[in-house]
C-alpha cells in the first residue's frame, strides 16, 4: 500500500484542495493519502474558522485517510520551521512514500538543486541573507533574494532565475530544505495551483477559490451559501452544522479582549519575552493602543502596520501574547530537536490500517488522546492550552468542558 502525504490547513477544505490532494494521488501512485495538518492556530498567525475536528472530519470525507495534527509551535511558525516541523511529522509516521504540495509553476528541479546548495546555509548565503535583511524588507522577501544571489554567486544562473519569492515556491522550498536537513526518504513531488492565486481575496471562478477568498465571504458576507459551489458537498454539510451549533466562524475578532487584557497587564519588558515581540515592537504596540478610535482587530493591526511589521508578522507575534508563547520555549536548538509526538485527530478504515503499521514502524509515539500520552512534552502543553484558548473564543462557547477536549474526545473515525 504507497501513501503521499499532505501538508495542509484546510481552512476550510474547498475545491482547490480536492483537486489538490486527487492529483497528488496520481502523481505519487498512491492508495492512501495522509494529511498533517494545523490545529486551531494556522502559519499566518490566525486561527482557524472552525475548530481541528470540524476541519478533520472535511478533510476525511474529502479524501483524505488519516490526519495527524501539526503541534502549535510549528504551525504558527514562519515557513522554515512550519515546513521542518511538517515534513519531519510525515517522515516519522513511517509509512509515507511520498509528499506533494502545491506552487505556483508545478516544477521542482530549480527547487530541489536551490535545496540542496543551501539546506545547511553555507556562510556565504548567511552573508548573503544579512545584507538582504539590512536593507529594511521582510525576512520572506530577503531569503528569496538570498537565495537568488547565491546561486548566481555561484555560476548556477538557471536555477538563481527561478521566482522563489513566490508564496508556494517560498514554501515549497523550504519543504524541500527540511527534507535534505532531516536526511528523509521520502519522494517530493509538487502540482501547480490551478484558477486561483495564493491569499487571493476574491473569488473569479465558479467552483474554485482560494481559501482567503472563501473566509472572506463566510466572515465579512455573513452569508454560508455565499461558498456553496466553491467547497464539496461533505464540507458544506460540516459548515452547517457548525454554523448552527454556534461554533463558527472564528476570527482574529473573538479574541481581541483577551488579546489587550494580556496586554495592558505587563510591562514591555515582559511583552518582550513573547516570540516574535522584537525591533521594539513591545513599544509601538503598547503606544498604539491609547490612540485607537475604537477596539477592533483589524483598527489595531492597520495602526502598528509598517514596511518592516508586514500584516502576517504582526499576526504571528499578536498571537504569541494571546497563547503566552515565551521565546525561550522556541530557540532554533529546541525546534531543531524535532517534533516529541504523532497526534492522530482522525482516520478512515485505510487509515486504520496505516495506524496499525505505524505501531511498529513509527519513529515517534502515536497518541491518540493527550489524556493517554506516554510522553512529557511542552509542545503538547502548548497544544492544549491552544484549545482551550480557542474553545472560550467560540461563538455558542458555553460549556466548560469544551476547553479540554484535547483530553476527552476520540479521533474522528469515517468508516
Amino acid at each position: 500500500m504507497r501513501t503521499v502525504g499532505l501538508i495542509v490547513e484546510y481552512n476550510p477544505f474547498h475545491n482547490g484542495h480536492q483537486y489538490h490532494l486527487r492529483e497528488s494521488v496520481k502523481i505519487a501512485q498512491a492508495d492512501t493519502v495522509v494529511a498533517v495538518m494545523s490545529g486551531h492556530f494556522l502559519q499566518r498567525g490566525e486561527p482557524a474558522v472552525m475548530d481541528k475536528w470540524a476541519r478533520t472530519e472535511a478533510a476525511l470525507r474529502g479524501g483524505c485517510d488519516l490526519v495527524i495534527e501539526l503541534p502549535t509551535a510549528y504551525a504558527t511558525q514562519a515557513a522554515e520551521w512550519f515546513a521542518y516541523g511538517a515534513v519531519s511529522l510525515l517522515e516519522a509516521t513511517g509509512v509515507v512514500d511520498a509528499f506533494c504540495f502545491g506552487t505556483e509553476s508545478g516544477e521542482i528541479e530549480a527547487l530541489q538543486q536551490a535545496a540542496r546548495l543551501i539546506a545547511h546555509e553555507p556562510p556565504e548565503f548567511q552573508q548573503l541573507l544579512r545584507e538582504a535583511l539590512e536593507g529594511g524588507i521582510s525576512y520572506p522577501s530577503a531569503y528569496s533574494t538570498a537565495v537568488a544571489s547565491y546561486l548566481t554567486s555561484i555560476g548556477n544562473h538557471e536555477a538563481a532565475a527561478f521566482p522563489y519569492a513566490q508564496p508556494n515556491h517560498t514554501l515549497g522550498l523550504h519543504y524541500l530544505i527540511a527534507l535534505e536537513r532531516i536526511k528523509g526518504t521520502m519522494e517530493p513531488h509538487t502540482i501547480r495551483r490551478e484558477k486561483s492565486e495564493y491569499g487571493q481575496t476574491t473569488v473569479t471562478d465558479h467552483a474554485i477559490a482560494s481559501a482567503t477568498a472563501i473566509r472572506k465571504l463566510l466572515l465579512e458576507g455573513g452569508e454560508l451559501g455565499g461558498c456553496r459551489s466553491l467547497v464539496p458537498a461533505t464540507t458544506y454539510e460540516v459548515m452547517e452544522r457548525e454554523w448552527a451549533a454556534g461554533r463558527s466562524p472564528v476570527s482574529w475578532a473573538n479574541f481581541v479582549q483577551p488579546l489587550i487584557h494580556t496586554a495592558v497587564t505587563q510591562t514591555p519588558e515582559q511583552l518582550s519575552g513573547y516570540r516574535e515581540i522584537m525591533e521594539g515592537l513591545e513599544h509601538r504596540f503598547l503606544n498604539t493602543l491609547p490612540k485607537l478610535d475604537q477596539i477592533g482587530f483589524e483598527p489595531l493591526l492597520e495602526a502598528l502596520k509598517t514596511k518592516r511589521y508586514t500584516r502576517t508578522k504582526l499576526q504571528r507575534a499578536l498571537l504569541s501574547i494571546l497563547l503566552h508563547h515565551k521565546k525561550e520555549d522556541f530557540t532554533a536548538e529546541k525546534l531543531a530537536a524535532g517534533v516529541e509526538y504523532i497526534r492522530v485527530l482522525g482516520f478512515t478504515a485505510k487509515g486504520q490500517q496505516l495506524l496499525r503499521r505505524m505501531r511498529s514502524e513509527a519513529t515517534l509515539p502515536v497518541l491518540l488522546s493527550a489524556a493517554r500520552s506516554p510522553v512529557q512534552s511542552r509542545y503538547l502543553e502548548l497544544d492544549t492550552q491552544a484549545t482551550a484558548a480557542y474553545m472560550l473564543a467560540q461563538p455558542g462557547h458555553t460549556s466548560a468542558a469544551a476547553m479540554f477536549r484535547d483530553f476527552t474526545d476520540k479521533p474522528i473515525i469515517i468508516d
